[in-house]
This record gives structure tokens, C-alpha cells and sequence, in this order.
């Protein structure tokens, strides 16, 4: 594919871009309220239009949506140590799928040897363990993950970091994100940013008026270049 020599350097987010682990997280939450006998009365996209912010932002919504569950324990550490608890256990059984579109992209760079790798806030040893049932994500060469830099997204830091290392000679590069903050970091970077998402944010317009391209999937962002 010609479209694949436009670019030197390739940068994806993981959770939610190149699998479907936004969606296991959660049904993790709402296992976590279901086994305190609530029901956590969001679909996936509220869901996502909460976390994906700050982490007090989604306790206090949470709360606010399941009363009774904020009557039954107040402390959010121990319910949040609950979810991930249901976290893990769904991971163990296999859950985790990747996104339409991504396994193609991922074979496609490997072929045509571009260089590639995810920046991602997702610990290393819950990587390891999806990687074990989505065997393409071993073609990635390179990982940045929470334990590789100091500030989270929506600090630019991580992609900084990436394209100095693997990209020093100001090459073209393009990055995938899929949430707000991880968009907000990678706009501060010299990459060419694409949004992959379903979700409707309110920064999006803000975001294509820089200069992003929006997308429903990575299947819908190859489409496009063919």
C-alpha cells in the first residue's frame, strides 16, 4: 500500500484504539456495581464521555448515578480496587479483541517495515497478558507505557519522548488516538493527528479546526487512503 511511505513513524494509543479494552473496563464497573446489588444505568458511550477525563470527574458521577452504592461504601479506593478485580478477571477469560481496522494496519506496517509503536498509560503487565491472546500485537517493536515517562496524557511528554527516539531526523509522522486527553497530547506534538472514535465529545470540532481528521474506526481511516 503507497500510503504506508507517506509516513516514517506511526504512533498509536492502545486502550480503545487497537482494542476493544475501553469496553472491558467498562463492564468492569458495572460488574463492580452489579455484585453490591446496583446497576450502573449507563451505556457505553456515557461511560466513555465520563472517564475519559479525570478520575475524580468519573467517582463523582458514578456516585451520583448509584446512590445507594455511596450509602454502602463510601471509600472509592475500595471500590475502584473492586473493578479492578473484575478487570482482571475478564482479561483472564480472553475478552480482549482488537479494534475493526487495527490488526490490518498493524500486518500492513509490519510488512512494509515502518516503524510503529503505542504510547500508552496501560501498565506493562496488563499489556503483556492481552498481548497473549492477540498475537499481531507482538509486531509492534516499540512500547511507552506509564513506567517509560513521567507526566500522563494530556501532557505531550510520551509522544515527545516516542519521536525523539524513533523518529530524530523530523521524519513524517502520524498518531491515532481515540479520547480527548490522549488528542490534546498528541496536538501538541509535529505528528499529523487522527481521532478514532464513535464517541461524540465536545472538543472534536475544536480538534478538526486544528488541523485533526476524524474517524469512526482505523478500517474507516485505510478506506480512505485506498
Amino acid at each position: 500500500m503507497e500510503w504506508t511511505k507517506d509516513y516514517q513513524l506511526f504512533l498509536f494509543d492502545f486502550d480503545g484504539l487497537l482494542v476493544n479494552t475501553e469496553e472491558i473496563h467498562y463492564q468492569a464497573y458495572k460488574k463492580m456495581c452489579r455484585d453490591r446489588g446496583f446497576e450502573l444505568p449507563w451505556d457505553f458511550s456515557r461511560y466513555c464521555q465520563v472517564a475519559h477525563y479525570h478520575q475524580e470527574t468519573l467517582r463523582r458521577e458514578l456516585m451520583q448515578s448509584v446512590p445507594g452504592l455511596e450509602r454502602m461504601e463510601s471509600d472509592w479506593e475500595v471500590l475502584y480496587q473492586e473493578k479492578k478485580q473484575a478487570m482482571v478477571e475478564l482479561l483472564s477469560k480472553g475478552s480482549v479483541t482488537m479494534m475493526p481496522g487495527a490488526e490490518k494496519l498493524l500486518r500492513v506496517l509490519d510488512q512494509e517495515g515502518i516503524e510503529r509503536c503505542v504510547v500508552t498509560h496501560s501498565p506493562l503487565e496488563q499489556i503483556e497478558l492481552i498481548k497473549q491472546g492477540n498475537p499481531i500485537l507482538f509486531s509492534i517493536p516499540h512500547w511507552f507505557t506509564r513506567e517509560s515517562y513521567t507526566k500522563a496524557k494530556p501532557d505531550p511528554e510520551c509522544y515527545l519522548n516516542a519521536i525523539e527516539k524513533l523518529c530524530p531526523e523530523e521524519g513524517k509522522v502520524i498518531g491515532f488516538e481515540d479520547t480527548p486527553r490522549g488528542m490534546q497530547a498528541l496536538m501538541e506534538t509535529p505528528a499529523e493527528a487522527v481521532m478514532i472514535t464513535q464517541v461524540n465529545y465536545p472538543e472534536q470540532e475544536t480538534f478538526v479546526s486544528r488541523g485533526a481528521k476524524l474517524f469512526n474506526s482505523l478500517a474507516d481511516w485505510i478506506h480512505s487512503r485506498s
